[in-house]
Order: C-alpha cells, then sequence, then structure tokens
C-alpha cells in the first residue's frame, strides 16, 4: 500500500508566519530517491465555506507538504538525517513556522472526473483531519469507508479522493509527531468548483452520513488549500 508523509507548518499566534518559498519545496521534492509524487498546499485565501462545517482559522496551517512512496522503507530512508526534508525544515527558520510530521497510509478512491495525471498541476484542495479517537477504531473505519467514499465521489466536479490512516514509521526527522487519527483530500480545480460542491445536496448527504459515524471524539478540521500536484518519473 503506498505511504504518505504529512509535513504540516503551522504559525505561532504571537508573530505572523508566512510558508516557504513553493519554488524551494517543488526543488526538494524533485530531488528525493523513492518518491512518487507530491503535493505542496497553503491557506486558500477565498471567503468560500462550507456551510455545514465550522472552520477554525486559527488552526489552519500554513502550509502543508505530502510526500508519496510505493512503500515504508523510502520513505524511511528519505527522513534520515541529511535527506531534502531536513533542508525544508532547516530553511523555513525565517519563516515563522513550527513543523509537524505524521506518516499515513494511503487509500485512493475513483471519481467520475479525475484529474490530468501529468507532471505538474495547480488545484483547490480540501484538507480534513479527524484529530481524536474513536471509540472503537474498527468500528468507525468499517463504517467511514463503506459509506462517506461513495458520498463523497459523487461531489460535482471533484478530481481525487484519498483517505489517510495513521502508521508507526521511524524518522530522524527533528519536528514533533502527530497522531491524527485520520485524514482525507478531496481535490478540485479551483476555489469555485469546491464552493460549487460544498453547496451541493451531496454535501448535506454527507452530513447526515456524519452524525451516524460511530463515536468519536476530538476536533474535525476542514480547510480549503491552494495546491501544487506534481509526479515524478521513477529514478
Amino acid at each position: 500500500m503506498e505511504v504518505c508523509f504529512f509535513l504540516i507548518g503551522h504559525g505561532a499566534p504571537e508573530r505572523e508566519a508566512r510558508p516557504p518559498e513553493l519554488s524551494r519545496l517543488e526543488a526538494a521534492s524533485q530531488d528525493t530517491e523513492g518518491l512518487r509524487r507530491f503535493a505542496i498546499h497553503v491557506p486558500e485565501e477565498s471567503d468560500d465555506r462550507d456551510p455545514l462545517s465550522t472552520i477554525d482559522t486559527s488552526a489552519r496551517p500554513r502550509c502543508v507538504l505530502q510526500w508519496y512512496f510505493d512503500d515504508l522503507e523510502p520513505l524511511e530512508h528519505a527522513l534520515q538525517p541529511g535527506g531534502a526534508l531536513h533542508d525544508v525544515v532547516e530553511g523555513a527558520t525565517t519563516t515563522g513556522l513550527t513543523f509537524t510530521q505524521q506518516a499515513m497510509a494511503v487509500r485512493q478512491f475513483a471519481t467520475l472526473n479525475p484529474g490530468d495525471p501529468g507532471a505538474r498541476a495547480e488545484r483547490c484542495t480540501y484538507l480534513v483531519s479527524y484529530e481524536g479517537e474513536a471509540q472503537d477504531f474498527n468500528a468507525w473505519l468499517s463504517h467511514y469507508l463503506a459509506h462517506h467514499p461513495p458520498l463523497m465521489a459523487q461531489l460535482p466536479g471533484i478530481r481525487e479522493l484519498e483517505i489517510y490512516t495513521r502508521l508507526d514509521y521511524r524518522s530522524g526527522l527533528d519536528v514533533a509527531r502527530v497522531t491524527a487519527m485520520q485524514r482525507n483530500k478531496v481535490v478540485f480545480d479551483d476555489a469555485a468548483s469546491l464552493a460549487a460542491a460544498l453547496a451541493s445536496p451531496v454535501r448535506a448527504s454527507m452530513k447526515q452520513d456524519f452524525n451516524a459515524f460511530p463515536p468519536y471524539s476530538g476536533a474535525t478540521l476542514h480547510f480549503p488549500m491552494r495546491s501544487i500536484y506534481g509526479n515524478l518519473k521513477p529514478k
């Protein structure tokens, strides 16, 4: 199963933080052995909001870097000292960002109109994280995978749909680990397409299913992001 590494940058409340230069993040993503594809997310400065969810803008990350590998071994190798991710973290010391990390297993789901699998694309992404714990994770995940992705895949204009679950991993990266129980990603062409999807009847059906989830305690964070996607040729 494909694995994805999340490097998440947050700004301290008492000072202005800015994301690293996108060109720097793209360059780092081009120069890592075993890396198959990447996504770079920065906040989408749009007034469009999910009418059925409350967004805590204070918790919104200033940047999220996703690196995808075919399996865990090349990811763990990339996380050892001297790798490109260390350069990204060290190079961002002047931006006011604090980073966290998490590696997760990837589940991909088909959509009606998938995006162009070209080398590079700019999109609008809705990132979701379930930060707490389910009372019974097996019951949670079984219900979620059986009911929620089929609804999400019906969102008008959706290009990609991925669901991530946590896994254990080795890392030489000296930043804090986070342990979100689950993350989701839905991808659209632009902010207007995301807004239309969130206002559609499908979103209301998703909210109904959300209310039927097995018991869970913790925050569910939703953030619209402006994204760069890249597919890399095997080295």
